[in-house]
């Protein structure tokens, strides 16, 4: 039995022993199983004033030329996009600011009873200190439009942008940035609390942080480990005090991050092996270790696993994503028995894969279903899977912008049009059912 009051069954749709083989099998997940999907501000909205929004526009050019040296030629030939300078620059991207309704009737028809989104501080506090009530008001349109629908909202504050005004000062490698972030988001819970459980702090702080702060190669462009460092444990600082803050606010406040976890394997020869293997995932899981019993959930990212060797490792393009990762679900099952430790409910916040063709996605999301039922199975509490991502947007990290497409929702970014995948019908019938059909 799972954790809680969830009943845990697993249902066969063979009438007998005959035909066994042959049939799928039903695996039914916990009453009250949360169903979504994550999109952040600025990869949807459109329209955005913040640190990338210059930076894109100054980098473009560069992007494009870079690119050929970066991909490979496969995916060179399949998105001769990724050439042009405005690949990378987010501009109006699904402009779902301004069509969130329409986007919400989809998500409604795919039968998500959840979705995970994140606000623009941009927007919210575009000068220091001064926030735009009629941005907040926006948002609060945005919560009440998932409501009206039955849709559980799960707010990100931190998606990797900040304010002009804010990166004008070091942004997260200034001490100034913790007592900022503490104003915005008091303001924020304060007056969207009522219609709001769930708050996700902050998203993959090593990620966004280490592309930002340590490789310098998106916004805000810094380089080197002090950059890093200093950015790290102010936002890590920050962390601890909203947490303790939305809780003085709203006592019921359900409040957690969404952490990038992927599991480290190494074929080197022992006992090197082990210990590069032990390294990464020390440091990997290092915010989530200096924040424990400051998080009510975990929320778990999970794309691929990280394999440490000296030979040169590739995949069969049957077996790889657009982006060139490995697809391995099983790698979502070893990453969520590691949190088992921590006894506190789960939610997969990100889950996804970039697949213009929409030729793999349905069966990457049932792969993945069946290893989180595993899991399930042996005691470990996931409430929810929101898959990344509702629609086709602009992609971070790095910087990849429009030609990764990762969305249930194929996005025509000239005409805006929405066109719903194969994949977002594959999805729907899980959602709607609760359970995922697997052949045996």
């Amino acid at each position: 039995m799972p954790c809680g009051n969830a009943i845990f069954m697993e249902e066969s749709t063979e009438k007998n022993e005959k035909n066994n083989f042959d049939k799928p099998k039903t695996l039914t997940f916990p009453s009250g199983f949360l169903w979504g999907t994550a999109t952040s501000s600025h990869q949807v909205e459109g329209n955005c004033k913040n640190n990338w929004t210059a930076w894109e526009k100054e980098n473009a050019q560069r992007l494009a030329n870079e690119a050929k040296g970066k991909w490979q030629d496969w995916q060179q030939e399949k998105f001769p996009e990724m050439f042009d300078p405005q690949n990378y620059i987010s501009g109006r991207t699904c402009d779902h600011y301004n069509k969130f309704e329409e986007d919400f009737d989809l998500t409604k028809e795919m039968g998500n009873n959840a979705h995970r989104f994140s606000l623009e501080w941009s927007r919210i506090e575009p000068e220091e200190g001064k926030f735009d009530e009629k941005e907040i008001e926006h948002y609060r349109q945005v919560i009440l439009a998932l409501r009206k629908r039955g849709i559980e909202p799960f707010i990100t504050l931190w998606h990797w942008t900040d304010p002009v005004w804010f990166q004008e000062f070091g942004g997260w490698t200034n001490k100034k940035s913790v007592a900022c972030f503490e104003r915005f988001t008091k303001k924020i819970v304060e007056s969207l609390k009522k219609d709001v459980k769930f708050w996700i702090l902050v998203n993959e702080p090593n990620v966004g942080l280490g592309f930002g702060h340590f490789l310098g190669s998106q916004p805000p462009g810094k380089k080197g480990p002090i950059n890093f460092l200093k950015a790290y444990f102010n936002l890590l600082k920050s962390y601890k005090k909203v947490y303790l803050a939305i809780h003085e606010i709203d006592k019921k406040a359900q409040v957690g991050f969404a952490h990038s976890f992927a599991p480290y394997e190494s074929d080197i020869f022992w006992p090197i092996g082990k210990l590069i293997v032990f390294i990464g995932e020390y440091f990997s899981k290092y915010f989530v270790r200096k924040n424990e019993g400051c998080f009510d959930f975990i929320g778990c990212n999970y794309y691929l696993r990280h394999v440490v060797s000296l030979k040169k490792k590739t995949f069969s393009k049957e077996n790889t994503s657009d982006l060139g990762w490995e697809i391995y679900p099983k790698g979502i099952y070893d990453t969520l028995i590691r949190l088992k430790k921590y006894n506190l409910p789960v939610y997969i916040t990100e889950n996804g894969i970039a697949d213009a063709t929409d030729e793999k996605r349905g069966k990457f999301i049932k792969n993945h279903l069946q290893f989180i039922y595993q899991a399930i199975s042996e005691g470990i509490d996931v409430r929810g899977y929101f898959h990344w991502s509702l629609m086709d947007n602009f992609e971070f990290p790095d910087t990849r912008g429009f030609w990764p497409r990762f969305g249930l929702i194929e996005i025509d970014f000239e005409t805006l049009e929405r066109k719903p995948r194969r994949s977002f019908y594959e999805y729907a019938k899980i959602c709607q059912k609760n359970a995922v059909e697997i052949k045996n």
